[in-house]
């Protein structure tokens, strides 16, 4: 979720015949905290904090309350028809329910299921993770990402025998049928990587006349297929955005759940080793940052899965998450690509280090066949969009 702090105020509710996003989010959010909590609490001052999903991301001040209550709110209203209500409200559920010492998020302090919104605690004008690697401060940015891979840590150790609880509350939310319903959509979530898998083969040989060798698809194959397995599943935020994190005196608090969901853990991990891939601007980490995150990420989960204290089971592990992360990363972008030279802040410098690094750590894994791959498609991506690409390090580490 983007935030906005500098969005100007909302005009008074009920100035118009068509009240605006703002004003209707703030209006539902009355409604339902009236309900809640069994007496009026207006809200005032709406600031749209122009989130970057499908809701209506407000902030609002409490304007009276005869019950306790956080000085200010933030509010989430959903447009009709998008399941990313269900997701985020079953998230929120789920965490609110853990002890306070395990929640790694705001509160959720009401939620309608029928009205589609969402009333949680407002953790103020914290920056983001984003904004710390994206600073001048390298040591608050080394701090921070520490910070962060241990709290997914706690968010993975904290949810890993939840699963049951987080698909009744999302059959609950989203009105679907037990069993069959969320089986179903699950398994079509992971229909992605599969896809990736069967077709990236064909698109890098087109593109670049790169051979995929049997014995990496197998590698690929076997990485997916751990990657769906019923180890180490925990609750995963998905979008593992360096923007959906605010850096607050408690520590890191996560954002956004509207893709929120029960997976192996691992997957999350991956993105350790390749830093925020998914997020629309990644960019590098200095060396060492990696691993110094995944030993935090480790000392948090380690009592649960006492069996990745082993360092070369976690190192096969982590790097069969990187291949197929990479994979799929290349996949979704290739196709995107400018026919242009581009530069080291660009999506195909991006995919360039990634593929180089994936060789790096395969080749220190023993596994020369995949080394030999990830180094071939490094070298085609660079002859046709570099030459020399290497990605550049987020600002915070120049």
């Amino acid at each position: 979720m983007i935030l906005d702090a500098s969005s100007t105020d909302e005009p008074s509710i009920g100035a118009g015949a068509e009240p605006s996003p703002v004003a209707h989010a703030v209006a539902t959010a009355e409604s339902v905290l009236g309900q809640r909590f069994g007496s009026a609490i207006p809200l005032a001052e709406p600031e749209d904090l122009a989130g970057s999903g499908p809701a209506a991301v407000v902030r609002a001040r409490v304007a009276s309350s005869a019950f306790s209550l956080p000085r200010t709110l933030v509010v989430k209203h959903y447009p009709g028809g998008n399941d990313s209500f269900a997701r985020e409200a079953a998230s929120y559920q789920l965490f609110t329910a853990l002890p306070t010492e395990d929640r790694v998020c705001p509160e959720l302090l009401a939620h309608d299921g029928d009205k589609r919104v969402l009333v949680i605690e407002d953790l103020g004008r914290a920056p983001t993770l984003e904004d710390k690697l994206r600073g001048s401060d390298s040591r608050a940015a080394e701090t921070a990402l520490l910070s962060w891979a241990r709290s997914l840590g706690r968010i993975h150790a904290s949810t890993a025998s939840r699963e049951a609880d987080f698909h009744a509350l999302l059959r609950r939310l989203s009105g679907k049928p037990g069993g069959d319903g969320e089986a179903g959509y699950l398994d079509g979530e992971e229909l992605v990587p599969l896809a990736a898998v069967a077709e990236l083969p064909a698109l890098l040989h087109d593109s670049f006349g790169v051979t995929t060798p049997d014995a990496v698809l197998d590698a690929v194959e076997r990485a997916a297929d751990n990657a769906r397995s019923v180890s180490y599943r925990a609750f995963s935020p998905v979008d593992l955005w360096p923007d959906n994190n605010l850096i607050t005196g408690a520590g890191v608090r996560f954002l956004d759940f509207e893709h929120g969901r029960m997976r192996n853990a691992l997957a999350d991990v991956a993105h350790l080793r390749v830093p925020f891939a998914s997020s629309p601007q990644p960019l590098a980490l200095p060396a060492g940052m990696s691993e110094a995150m995944i030993a935090a990420w480790r000392a948090e989960v380690v009592e649960l899965w006492p069996a990745l204290a082993d360092d070369d089971l976690l190192s096969a592990y982590t790097l069969g998450a990187q291949l197929v992360l990479v994979w799929l990363s290349t996949w979704r972008e290739l196709p995107r690509l400018p026919v242009k030279k581009a530069g080291p802040t660009s999506r195909a410098a991006a995919l360039v280090t990634w593929w180089r690094d994936l060789a790096t750590r395969a080749e220190q894994g023993g596994d020369t066949g995949v080394a030999e791959h990830a180094a071939h498609v490094a070298s085609a991506l660079d002859a046709r969009f570099g030459p020399d690409l290497d990605l550049a390090l987020y600002p915070a580490f120049r």
